[in-house]
Parts: C-alpha cells; sequence; structure tokens
C-alpha cells in the first residue's frame, strides 16, 4: 500500500511539472524577452543579436501544410537579423534556429514532452494569427536549420535552411 501511495505521488508530481512547462498557457502568457548584452552567450551558430543593431529584417510565414516561406535565406557572416515569424495557421508553430543536430535533439526532447515550454533567444513560439520575432547574429560562416519542433511538425518537414556566407 505504501508503494502504492508513493508511486501515486510521483505521478501527480510528474503531471504538474508537466503543466509547469506548458506551450501558450493563455492564462500565463509568456513575458516578452529583453536583451541583456551581459548574458549573452556565443553558440555554434552565432548568438542573440541586439535589437538595435539590426541590419536586416527577414519575414518567414508558418504554415499548416508544414512549411516556411521562404525556406533558405542568405545571411552575411557577422550581420545582425530580425525574423518575422508569421504564424498563418490555424495550429500553433514556432521558428527555432539551430544546428542540424540540435535541432534533431530538441525535436526529439519535443517528442517526449510536448507541453514543455522553451523561449530561448533563438527561438519564436507564435500562436494562430500571431507573429513572433528572433534577433540573431551570425557569427560564423556555414550552413545552419531553422525548423518548427512542435511534435510532428519537424518530421513532416517544416525545416528551412539558412547560409551564412
Amino acid at each position: 500500500m505504501k508503494k502504492l501511495h508513493i508511486l501515486t505521488i510521483a505521478a501527480l508530481a510528474a503531471l504538474s511539472a508537466a503543466g509547469a512547462y506548458a506551450h501558450g498557457d493563455e492564462s500565463h502568457p509568456m513575458k516578452a524577452h529583453v536583451f541583456d548584452a551581459s548574458k549573452v552567450e556565443e553558440r555554434a551558430f552565432g548568438r542573440e543579436g541586439d535589437p538595435k543593431k539590426v541590419t536586416r529584417t527577414i519575414k518567414v510565414d508558418m504554415s499548416d501544410t508544414m512549411r516556411f516561406t521562404p525556406d533558405l535565406v542568405t545571411i552575411k557572416r557577422g550581420e545582425t537579423v530580425k525574423f518575422i515569424a508569421a504564424n498563418n495557421g490555424a495550429v500553433m508553430h514556432e521558428m527555432v534556429l539551430g544546428t542540424v543536430s540540435e535541432l534533431k535533439e530538441h525535436a526529439e526532447m519535443m517528442r517526449k514532452f510536448p507541453n514543455m515550454e522553451h523561449a530561448d533567444a533563438n527561438m519564436a513560439h507564435v500562436k494562430p494569427g500571431m507573429k513572433g520575432d528572433i534577433v540573431w547574429q551570425f557569427t560564423k560562416a556555414g550552413e545552419y536549420q531553422f525548423a518548427c519542433l512542435m511534435p510532428a511538425h519537424f518530421e513532416a518537414g517544416m525545416v528551412g535552411k539558412v547560409v551564412v556566407k
């Protein structure tokens, strides 16, 4: 009986924790991200960009056909870009910048924990009919990706490419 009680408590704790990481909780919208240069970390594909240093804005449409438009973007190394991710669909979508391996790893995590909240500087989580933005400085030449990591969207081909020259 004691084991059953412990298992029940553990299951309830896990369910409660899952709710704490819920995407798009209408009653608790995520706070707007504020740029803080002292907290910027260099990543394999660049770093969070200073909104005051944006040199170009690129609109990326997301749709329920599980596609981005455009799905290929070319950027100059060192350029700070503002992506405006517009969700033209009827379901939640997101745009996440990263390396191929990072995005695959994150997609796997999303399959295991589909309600997990994540709000890093390299991602925009966008409700239907809304827009989100990402300001990113591409400090390294190479090919990177952006993807929607909502469960089954990545697997359906909702992926784009960033070429940094």
